[in-house]
């Protein structure tokens, strides 16, 4: 047959890209017809009978015969006298089947044929990556660095498929080399054109929560529950852990003796301080608990409003808030409460919104950011702190304690 190397090749695309018998058969199909179209304007009037273990390819066109000069369409009629060289008895209104050879097509259609045909293995192979890897979204994933870019890292795993790794789902503290092996979890696969972009996150919280079930046999078995995880990445985490068996102390299978079962997930993060505390449906002590390590003497609770306010001890408040605010802001998103701390005997104190007259908003929302968020817990204060600890001059922090000062002395 013509063109021997191209219909040999059917079967090397079926052994390379181990393609089933059926879906490859519908591709070359496919393929063909596309060059039918070209070559004679329609295909409705084609058979295509393909046998791609074998190698096999057959093409027949079917025609009409009309008279001689009463040719409309040379795709569907044929002339009396063209059909008679192939059979001498055919009659006006009888169909022809006649072969069409490959070289009929053209030298350069065939070429054109062929990159068709990996065009379209291509695409049957990347629609098989994005089915593989959307089953794969939430599952922890390892691969390898290949190239590292100033916005992503980019992994392949052991197939050669492509990983994205941008930098803003990298921990801050992530450094990778190349043949580095790297473990985050699927976060995202989108079709781009006719390829896979498939998304990889070491900062989301469901990263830790699988890392817990990985690292922890009680959580892999269901005997202990991930109730909520929140992260700063690479600073803090607070893990709310749950378990229906009495018996287990989910804290302690959790973390282990002397840390010893968390410490590789630390370690996997970045030395990410992680917090894990027990679950409970007793709002007052859920909060008291997320608070940890601080020990909370009261809680007060507008469930309207989803407001919390914790009085604690003097020495207990830095506790609270956390360096950078990081332990009050993660207790407020793993309990779904805003929470406000306070001082014991500072009833007092003065919220710090209620000076949204002389102070602007975005002042107010710095000194929040890290937990200061009522007039006391500024004044107690050292000016020189406040400016490390906020995005604020020293200017601007000496006003707003002036304009605080001044309430209480009146």
């Amino acid at each position: 047959m013509e063109n021997l190397a191209l219909i040999e090749s059917f079967s090397e695309f079926k052994d390379d890209k181990l393609i089933d018998r059926v879906t490859l058969m519908a591709i070359l199909e496919d393929v063909f017809r596309n060059a039918l179209k070209k070559k004679f304007g329609d295909d409705d009037n084609f058979d295509i009978i393909i046998n791609p273990d074998k190698g096999d390819l057959e093409i027949w066109r079917n025609r009409i015969v009309v008279a001689d000069g009463e040719v409309e369409d040379p795709n569907q009629e044929i002339s009396l006298t063209e059909a008679r060289k192939i059979e001498p008895d055919f009659e006006v209104g009888e169909d022809v089947s006649e072969e069409v050879k490959l070289i009929d097509l053209g030298r350069r259609s065939i070429l054109a044929l062929r990159q068709n045909l990996i065009s379209k293995i291509h695409e049957h192979d990347n629609t098989n990556i994005y089915k593989q890897f959307k089953d794969l979204v939430g599952d922890i994933y390892t691969a390898e660095v290949h190239h590292i870019r100033h916005r992503a890292v980019i992994l392949l795993d052991d197939e050669g498929n492509e990983i994205i790794l941008p930098k803003e789902k990298q921990i801050p503290s992530d450094f990778f080399r190349k043949g580095d092996n790297v473990r985050g979890i699927i976060e995202s696969v989108e079709l781009k054109g006719n390829k896979p972009a498939i998304i990889m996150s070491r900062t989301a919280p469901e990263f830790l929560e699988k890392l817990f079930e990985q690292e922890i046999p009680e959580v892999f078995d269901g005997l202990i529950t991930i109730k909520n995880v929140v992260r700063i990445p690479g600073e803090k985490a607070k893990v709310a852990v749950d378990s229906y068996d009495d018996r287990i102390d989910p804290v302690g299978a959790c973390v282990g003796m002397k840390g010893s079962r968390i410490h590789g997930i630390v370690r996997e993060l970045g030395n990410e301080n992680i917090d894990v505390i027990n679950y409970t449906n007793n709002l007052q002590l859920y909060i008291t608990r997320a608070l940890s390590p601080a020990r909370v003497t009261s809680i007060k609770i507008d469930e309207e409003n989803k407001r919390a306010e914790a009085i604690l001890k003097p020495e207990e408040v830095s506790k609270a808030i956390g360096r950078g605010g990081h332990n009050i802001r993660l207790a407020g998103q793993l309990t779904g409460y805003e929470i406000d701390v306070f001082r014991e005997g500072a009833e007092e104190d003065v919220e710090l919104r209620e000076f949204s007259d002389e102070i602007e908003s975005w002042i107010i929302e710095e000194f929040n950011k890290v937990g200061l968020d009522t007039a006391k817990s500024i004044l107690e204060q050292d000016v020189q702190d406040l400016v490390k600890r906020t995005d604020l001059e020293e200017e601007t922090i000496i006003d707003v304690i002036r304009i605080l000062k001044e309430e209480f002395e009146d």
